[in-house]
C-alpha cells in the first residue's frame, strides 16, 4: 500500500486538471506539462503532482 498524498498536492493536480485538457496516463508527458502550466521549483513536489494526475488519468481507486 502506498502513502497517503497531503492535501495540498490532490487540490493543485485537482484543479490543473479542470483546467487543462492535454494531460494523459503517461508520467513523463504529464511531469512536462505540470512544469509548464505552474511555477513551482521543487522537482520533488512536481513530480507527486504529476504522478497523483498520472493515477487520475489511469482510473485508480480514491
Amino acid at each position: 500500500m502506498g502513502t497517503v498524498k497531503p492535501t495540498y498536492i490532490k487540490k493543485l493536480a485537482k484543479q490543473l486538471l479542470k483546467e487543462v485538457n492535454e494531460f494523459t496516463d503517461d508520467f513523463d508527458v504529464n511531469k512536462k506539462i505540470v512544469e509548464e502550466y505552474t511555477n513551482i521549483e521543487s522537482k520533488g513536489i512536481r513530480n507527486r503532482i504529476a504522478g497523483y494526475i498520472t493515477h487520475k488519468k489511469k482510473g485508480g481507486v480514491s
